[in-house]
């Protein structure tokens, strides 16, 4: 279980265009979710982050493959040659097709255009050639035209709807040469080019191949099958366009998908039969155990609050919020999804027939309805029972005796939103003024945010929440470096301490900033059979992850702390309702989990600006649970939940030295490992590795350096 590759990864770093990666993405995701998380990857990435063992398709899109060269080109291309070789799967769409064929030749003899050149990966072991048809405009729609290629379908006869031809989006794509030629080196032809051709193709017109390279497979296409219709926008100033390019390719769309679900289907993945759509922007409602202090809170806001055609909107940094009045709510539909872009007053950058496409979620304005006299009721928000959370986070907070508790007193709640760190991180203007604890959360996010670019959706199932922590900078002996660990330590104090019984999942940490577990048939496999070894770090999988965004003034730290972890899905990988399910127990309750998660933070986060991370304890030092242990410091109770315990590992960037894991240092929060020498004894030599300098593939036990 612990290998299983959950990733889809889209190239987003130098070469490809803005355009071509949010295709991939959205098409992606429409046909791979929730068996794959499907996330941007750049160049840096590629080349440095342990990436292949949970990755199980790489794709590279459409943009310029010289800028793929300039970065990839070396370490980068070994590492994906490495990927595929071992049993990954690779996916180059037009550049991307260009950049995996052994030869280029792109505009040959045109002084201005001309790109040719041998490739290093040579996926496809011959030339991709093109223009296959004139008139490509770099950054334009002149070229594009909506390309007929005829499928092979006996080569495509893995299941599923295989159309014997469709029309495709093409814009500057390549035709592999003599393709039907290499059939001995393994290359099908998985569909062909029906037109008149710019080029000498050679025998046949390949417009995409596939080739089994190693243990792995790879697909290349000279069109863009990803590029929906709907999607496609950006040709207003080109004659014909329209009737030309979107209609066609509008007619074929069903044809188009089955393709490419036959197409992933031929390189392992595991693929939707109906694809799955993308929500839509619900309202956000902003709550309270005690509705006065909404109001109150609503007050505050009155010097950012502008009024514009008589609705009152904050233009913050990245968003804007329309704060709609109660007699507007209750008289236009409580259905909490109703689509963002429907045409309201205060929708002023709203379009009505935008559809299931892809949208600018940024830019749309986000409505806020504030319930200053009742909490939220069930018809309001449907999965999201706002009674059951605060009356749980009352007994909890009253358990945990906690003295004026604040995490989670004022809640921001959206059925569908961006992300809950990027409602509040990305606008400071309104950050500032929201009082610490404050905590959002929401039942689907639609750019959910991890470590560096890595963006993706968050699907139903999951438990997703940030919460604003205001550090003191004068709190020496408590880093803010620290409270990534206190929110992930308090998830899984939250998740171990929500009923008895529960104190058995197998739930660990991951340094620095994820939460694993060991899925029920791996608990099975390495526990039940008598004389079993327990069961390894590289036995657990990720459920969940925590990102910590931060900003100073005045003296003080504004942390937005955002944890994401999958409650309900059993796929990509397993889910806290597994782990229940197989000890026996009932389901988790997202909004009693919450409120757990949320005492057991602040419970923690109050005894580490006591104490700081490694402080003996108080005899304040309590947590709301009979079952988790208390004592100790909290670098021991870290230590008790990670995964790292004496785990040896290999230090790449010092030639290869082996080391044993020892723990956190008591300052900056660094892994700290010990040299190992002669039969992996401690030679008394250590070393201090920071998470932002150093990658840690836990699977294969080793850490590399970030250059």
């Amino acid at each position: 279980m612990a290998s299983k590759r959950t990733n889809v990864l889209v190239y987003s770093g130098n070469g490809s265009t803005v355009e071509s990666v949010r295709h991939c993405l959205w098409t992606l995701r429409r046909l791979l979710s929730p068996n794959y998380a499907v996330l941007p990857v750049d160049g840096a990435a590629v080349i440095k982050e342990p990436w292949t063992a949970s990755c199980a398709l790489l794709v590279v899109p459409g943009g310029a493959d010289l800028g793929y060269c300039r970065t990839l080109n070396g370490e980068g291309n070994r590492r994906i040659a490495a990927f595929v070789n071992r049993g990954g799967a690779y996916l180059g769409f037009c550049a991307g097709g260009y950049y995996a064929s052994a030869r280029c030749e792109f505009e040959k003899g045109d002084p201005k255009m001309e790109v040719v050149g041998d490739r290093e990966l040579a996926f496809f072991p011959g030339v991709c050639r093109g223009l296959a048809f004139p008139g490509f405009v770099y950054h334009s729609e002149q070229g594009a035209l909506a390309a007929e290629l005829r499928v092979n379908k006996d080569a495509l006869a893995a299941g599923g709807a295989v159309p014997e031809s469709f029309r495709s989006y093409y814009n500057g794509g390549g035709v592999f040469v003599d393709a039907e030629k290499l059939a001995h080196r393994g290359v099908e032809v998985l569909a062909s080019y029906t037109g008149k051709l710019h080029v000498d193709a050679g025998a046949g017109a390949a417009a995409v191949v596939y080739r089994k390279v190693g243990e792995g497979s790879v697909i290349l296409t000279g069109p863009h099958p990803e590029f929906a219709a709907v999607n496609l926008t950006k040709g207003d100033n080109v004659p014909h366009y329209d009737e030309h390019v979107v209609k066609p390719l509008a007619a074929d769309d069903k044809q188009r998908t089955d393709f490419l679900k036959a197409c992933l289907l031929k390189l392992g993945l595991l693929v939707n039969q109906e694809a799955q759509a993308v929500p839509s922007l619900s309202r956000l409602h902003l709550s309270s155990a005690r509705p006065e202090d909404v109001a109150e809170l609503v007050s505050s806001w009155h010097d950012i609050i502008t009024v514009e055609g008589g609705e009152e909107l904050i233009r913050a940094e990245n968003d804007t919020f329309h704060l709609e009045k109660p007699a507007q709510w209750s008289a236009s539909s409580a259905v909490t999804n109703e689509d963002s872009t429907t045409s309201t007053s205060n929708d002023d950058n709203a379009d009505p027939t935008a559809g299931d496409r892809i949208l600018d979620h940024d830019a749309l304005v986000k409505r806020l309805v504030a319930h200053e006299t009742a909490l939220p009721s069930s018809k309001e928000t449907p999965y999201w029972n706002h009674h059951a959370f605060f009356s749980a986070l009352s007994l909890y907070s009253t358990s945990a005796r906690l003295t004026n508790p604040v995490f989670g007193q004022h809640l921001l709640y959206g059925e569908v939103v961006t992300s809950t760190n990027t409602l509040l991180e990305k606008n400071p203007k309104l950050l500032k003024r929201l009082p610490a604890g404050f905590t959002a959360t929401a039942t689907t996010q639609l750019a959910g945010r991890g470590r560096g670019s890595n963006v993706w959706v968050s699907p139903p199932g999951s438990l997703m929440y940030s919460v604003v922590i205001e550090h003191p900078a004068t709190l020496a002996h408590a880093p803010v470096i620290f409270v990534q660990y206190l929110a992930a330590l308090a998830t899984v104090i939250a998740v171990k301490s929500y009923g008895k019984g529960y104190e058995a999942l197998p739930l660990r940490l991951k340094w620095p900033n994820d939460i694993y577990a060991l899925a029920p048939a791996t608990t099975t496999s390495t526990t039940v059979t008598s004389g079993s070894k327990a069961p390894e770090a590289k036995d657990f999988t990720k459920i969940g992850g925590v990102l910590i965004n931060s900003s100073y003034a005045g003296g003080s730290y504004t942390l937005v702390a955002g944890v994401g972890i999958n409650v309900a899905n059993a796929a990509p990988t397993t889910s806290l309702d597994d782990l229940a399910r197989a000890a026996g127990l009932p389901a988790f309750r997202a909004e009693k989990l919450l409120a757990n998660v949320l005492v057991v933070l602040e419970g923690l986060y109050a005894r580490f600006c006591r104490e700081g991370w490694g402080g003996t304890p108080s005899s304040s030092s309590t947590i709301p649970s009979t079952t988790i242990p208390s004592k100790g410091s909290l670098h021991e109770m870290y230590l008790d939940l990670w995964l790292h315990t004496d785990q040896i590992i290999t230090l790449e960037a010092e030639g290869g030295v082996r080391a044993r894991v020892k723990g956190i240092t008591a300052d900056w929060g660094l892994l700290l490992v010990e040299e190992l020498g002669w039969e992996d004894r401690a030679t008394g030599k250590t070393w201090a590795l920071q998470s932002d300098s150093n990658s840690f593939d836990f699977f294969r036990g080793l850490v590399r350096r970030k250059v």
